[in-house]
């Protein structure tokens, strides 16, 4: 028995060790570095290209759930992500160089899974998942396109700046973690008023890079907006965003400051950090000055600068069961984000998924269908939910899953809602494992 997965991304990746280790022979393709794409900067396995953190870790938020939904099912980039976790408060960031080398050396060493250095251009015949992700060539996604008879959809997503540690300030710059959670694992610049407004009219007076012609109908995805779009909608927008002051208190003041922004450990030895929330598509120049004009960078080194490209992405409830099938086709599945999944650990998710249910079509086993009380089971039902007119990519939270009855009294609390909610999935999912 034998598959195909095209694309050795987060979720390629994960299909390809879920499918190895049942045994399942994997020819794993993967185009670059014979052909790049606007985003990846090296040739290795489940590279992050935007942020380097996986999100919430805990349970009492919906990225936190879905990891432990992971852990419980036995995904293995999880379990690569813990290994190569770097300090980032409640959240699971990770090394980005070192978590894709481990990635990239457990699938070369391992004898189920041949390595194919090719760009697929049209969907191969035989069971295969098609996990190459937002930025996919233009060949494949023509003969995707062809299969599911609709256009793709698009939207933008952008990529934050990195900087060297050693280049910031910390006359200026301090340590803390919002409200004092976890270890103080962030980088805090603080601005007065004065400050901020004068970051404020450089960033909305900037210039941009310009989208080509082609990429102009495309549309910004809402968590992942470049800073100066969000600038452009009030002065006062990134106060209440990603440069909100509350919670981050210097210990050496006592000053809550009238803006702050977060920089995060990028690497595991501490010498690289990304300005959080920070995504832009600013012309190199006009990031190097606004990033100079925050208290505490004004002589930044900046290692890597934000771009942004754009995503693709099926109109999958009209092309996918809850399973990752193709509706169209049994022996096709598609994970990650082209599925319109939007985030590192969703894209995890879905290739677990899809490795998963390859296998069990394979065995002529009945495929598995998460239910909505589950995280997963609530994001693979919401995209393939025939229902939709206008889909749109989406994370998991707690909207979509189905709720819990709650007292009257007790509606509002979202803490305890977060609680029973997981505790229900953690409950089913442990049964499920029993069976």
């Amino acid at each position: 028995m034998e598959v195909n997965v095209i694309g050795a991304g987060l979720a390629g990746s994960e299909a390809a060790l879920q499918l190895s280790k049942n045994g399942i022979k994997v020819n794993l393709f993967e185009m670059r570095p014979k052909k790049t794409t606007g985003a990846h900067k090296t040739d290795k396995f489940a590279e992050f290209v935007c942020s380097n953190s996986l999100g919430a870790s805990d349970c009492s938020n919906a990225s936190g759930l879905l990891k432990k939904e992971m852990e419980l099912l036995g995904g293995e980039l999880i379990q690569i992500a813990r290994k190569c976790s770097v300090p980032a408060g409640s959240a699971l960031a990770i090394d980005r160089e070192l978590f894709s080398s481990e990635v990239t050396q457990r699938i070369e060493n391992n004898d189920n899974i041949n390595i194919i250095r090719e760009e697929v251009e049209q969907i191969p015949d035989g069971c295969t998942i098609i996990a190459s992700g937002p930025l996919t060539s233009n060949s494949l996604a023509n003969s995707i396109k062809d299969f599911t008879k609709s256009e793709h959809l698009h939207f933008f997503d952008a990529i934050a700046p990195i900087v060297e540690k050693d280049s910031i300030n910390f006359d200026k710059a301090f340590w803390a973690s919002r409200y004092d959670k976890g270890e103080a694992s962030y980088i805090n610049c603080p601005m007065n008023k004065q400050e901020y407004e004068r970051f404020y009219n450089i960033l909305i007076n900037a210039p941009r890079i310009e989208l080509k012609e082609f990429e102009k109908d495309a549309k910004f995805f809402e968590s992942c907006l470049p800073i100066e779009v969000l600038a452009s909608r009030g002065v006062d927008t990134l106060r209440f965003g990603p440069m909100k002051p509350v919670g981050l208190v210097d210990k050496r003041t006592g000053i809550e400051n009238y803006a702050v922004v977060q920089l995060r450990q990028d690497n595991s030895a501490k010498t690289l950090f990304n300005l959080v929330g920070f995504q832009t598509n600013l012309k190199w120049g006009s990031q190097k000055e606004l990033l100079q004009s925050i208290p505490g960078l004004e002589n930044v080194n900046i290692v890597r600068y934000g771009v942004m490209h754009r995503n693709t992405f099926i109109n999958s409830p009209k092309v996918l069961n809850a399973s990752l099938q193709a509706r169209e086709r049994k022996d096709l599945f598609f994970a990650g984000q082209i599925t319109g999944t939007e985030g590192y650990t969703e894209s995890i998710a879905t290739g677990m998924l899809a490795g998963f249910n390859a296998v069990r079509y394979l065995k002529g086993e009945n495929l598995i269908i998460l239910p909505k009380i589950t995280m997963l089971g609530a994001l693979t039902q919401y995209i393939s939910d025939i229902n939709h007119e206008k889909f749109q990519p989406i994370n998991s939270n707690w909207g979509i899953v189905e709720p819990v009855e709650l007292p009257k009294k007790e509606r509002k609390n979202k803490k305890l809602k977060a609680e029973l909610v997981s505790k229900r999935s953690i409950e089913y999912i442990s049964n499920l494992l029993q069976q």
